[in-house]
């Protein structure tokens, strides 16, 4: 007698290829509402001169690539662009990671009331709404009866005018540091007992335990985190409710440029165009952090 059959391992489930399709049919659907039907509109917006209000609202018309062309022309865009990479240079991929990693490792040993206490201020910046954290901040930095001020002595000083950029990049700093110190912190739990034994043995000092052997061990971690704050920072609208893009364009960033272009501005075809060149940056990006973790897993396994 023949074996057997064996089960095709596209259908391991074995519920068919008309029960998969509707079983996967609700997933698809969704995907396709709401990732693959704004990505299609958005590429349609960008080459038309759509706007919000006006003959064009009404009528609008296919202009092909001559909005991507005014934006890449636009000194305004590039301004935009410049304070972006300023922006998230500083305030995610050193500030949020630096810190985050330096709380994680600072409280990889201590216990009690007091590794609750940081974590759940470090942890209720990141979790209340964004709405919620910019009210604060705007409370603390007001200029009349602001918070700072009265406690710095320097009543009436306007911190958001003097100094826009340096605020958002603290407040995301402030916002953001809690998802690098928790996945840091599992990185570091995770790393085995025994290297670090060893290398106390031969006498390496806690420097040299985290050159050696810390970093070594959470380099994916280290990767992983850098690559979702550079993308999280990037595309973060989260400023604007400081400083809405002010004063005169000093904090404006892609995503706040891109608002005031498409809706108070009404050129949303203009707007979708600096939306998809966005896009490719952010693709740029990913694709980068991908070549870097795949150069170094395969010196890992040259080495090995």
């Amino acid at each position: 007698m023949s074996a057997p059959r064996r089960r095709r391992a596209e259908d391991v489930a074995g519920l068919g290829k008309a029960r998969a399709t509707l079983f996967a049919a609700p997933g698809l659907l969704l995907i396709g509402l709401f990732l693959l039907f704004p990505a299609i509109w958005t590429v349609y917006l960008g080459m038309t001169d759509y706007r919000l209000t006006g003959f064009a609202a009404a009528n609008p018309h296919f202009v092909g690539f001559e909005n991507f062309s005014t934006a890449l022309n636009d000194p305004r865009f590039w301004n935009s662009l410049w304070l972006t990479l300023v922006f998230v240079l500083i305030s995610g991929i050193i500030g949020q990671t630096v810190l985050g990693f330096s709380l994680a490792w600072m409280l990889r040993n201590v216990r009690g009331w007091v590794k609750t206490s940081v974590e759940t201020l470090v942890l209720a910046a990141w979790v209340i709404p964004a709405s919620v954290a910019s009210f604060l901040w705007l409370a603390l930095l007001d200029r009349r009866n602001g918070t700072l001020n009265a406690l710095a002595g320097t009543d009436g000083y306007a911190w958001l005018i003097q100094h826009p950029m340096e605020c958002i990049i603290i407040f995301n700093i402030w916002v953001g540091t809690a998802f690098s110190m928790q996945l840091f912190s599992s990185a570091i739990s995770a790393v085995p007992p025994s290297q670090l034994e060893s290398a106390r043995m031969v006498g390496a000092n806690t420097w040299q335990q985290l050159r050696d052997v810390i970093l070594p061990n959470i380099k994916g971690h280290l990767l992983t985190n850098t690559l979702l704050i550079t993308l999280w920072t990037f595309n973060t609208f989260t400023p604007y409710l400081l400083t809405a893009g002010g004063p005169n364009g000093a904090t404006d960033i892609l995503s706040v440029y891109i608002y005031q272009t498409a809706i108070p501005g009404g050129q949303l075809g203009l707007g979708a165009a600096i939306s998809l060149i966005m896009l490719v940056i952010n693709l740029v990006i990913a694709l980068m952090y991908t070549r870097a973790a795949g150069a170094g897993k395969k010196r890992k396994k040259v080495r090995s």
